[in-house]
């Protein structure tokens, strides 16, 4: 690293922790002030994308919870497209709905990323506030998927994710959060996945800010090491956003920052990208590339230490 770049990644840092907003709990059901500066940076979208560097961290999925509560109960979202599965195959969008079967058994039906606690906790809370609020419901994202062809690769597949939220959104007009992984929500145009082998295209995050705008508001939720993961390597963006101090923040990327900031932002980025072959001996091949901090993300939440999810059982 040589001395101007060392002198933007101290700025970087000053500014972060000067400028980030502490995230207070890790509490799913915890009051939601500290979420409150949030309102800004969704203000006019009609999809808000929630996108986890790793889906099986505990402490990601409470936030992606927190933010999730708070979408729906300050900021007037209706509805959660769930990215992985079909729950209307499972059943799960009439559980929220009416109260009927049993989420934990229809979890155990679903993809493996679906199977823990953290969003058991979630469809749980969905029908408690449904149950509160009857006439205005909150709602999982439920229609056919257009399924890519047979033999698609990646591109097909992002091409169709976006096009299932697009076909949810013209048929519900509700606002809605789409909780997914970083490699999927991050606005790549394109961007490029580094595992199981490299590869190249616009992600389904780049199709619907091309298809939205500013409508489409991508938050991404990224972590410095925990339970399962080293520290990062020196390279990738977590490394200074962990440097920041504080257990858990977030910070609106589209405010004002000083020249050197603005360059780190916009500087070529690697983050976390933690799939389902991840292999911890190989931390540094599991990344996103190919874009920037700025070009991804309109948030970043960082949260500094993470621990495994609760995996349910049979």
């Amino acid at each position: 690293m040589n001395r101007t770049s060392e002198a933007t990644t101290e700025t970087a840092v000053d500014w972060l922790t000067r400028h980030a907003h502490p995230l207070n709990t890790s509490d799913a059901q915890a009051d939601s002030a500290d979420l409150r500066p949030l309102a800004d940076a969704v203000s006019g979208a009609e999809i808000v994308a929630l996108g986890v560097g790793s889906r099986a961290t505990r402490e990601l999925s409470v936030l992606q919870h927190r933010m999730l509560r708070f979408l729906v109960e300050e900021q007037g979202f209706r509805a959660l497209a769930l990215e992985g599965d079909d729950p209307a195959r499972l059943g799960l969008d009439t559980y929220v709905l009416t109260g009927a079967g049993d989420p934990r058994a229809m979890l155990l039906e679903a993809r493996a990323f679906w199977r823990t606690g953290e969003i058991l906790d979630v469809l749980l809370w969905m029908r408690a506030h449904n149950e509160r609020n009857p006439h205005d419901p909150v709602r999982l994202a439920a229609l056919p998927t257009q399924a890519p062809p047979p033999g698609a690769g990646l591109a097909e597949i992002e091409r169709a994710l976006a096009d299932d939220v697009l076909r949810w959104h013209e048929h519900s007009r509700l606002k809605t959060v789409y909780w997914g992984g970083i490699a999927h929500t991050a606005v790549g145009d394109p961007r490029t996945v580094s595992s199981p082998e490299p590869q190249t295209h616009r992600n389904a995050g780049g199709h619907l800010r091309e298809h939205f705008g500013g409508g489409y508001a991508s938050i991404g939720l990224t972590f410095h090491h925990g339970t399962d993961y080293p520290v990062p390597p020196a390279e990738f963006a977590e490394t200074v956003l962990g440097a920041a101090g504080l257990p858990a923040y977030f910070t609106d990327l589209r405010a004002r920052h000083p020249e050197p900031v603005d360059a780190w932002l916009g500087a070529p980025a690697m983050t976390r990208l933690i799939g389902p072959f991840y292999d911890a001996r190989e931390d540094a091949s599991h990344h996103l590339s190919g874009g920037s901090l700025a070009g991804w993300f309109d948030v970043v939440a960082h949260v500094r230490e993470v621990t495994a999810a609760r995996i349910l059982a049979g």
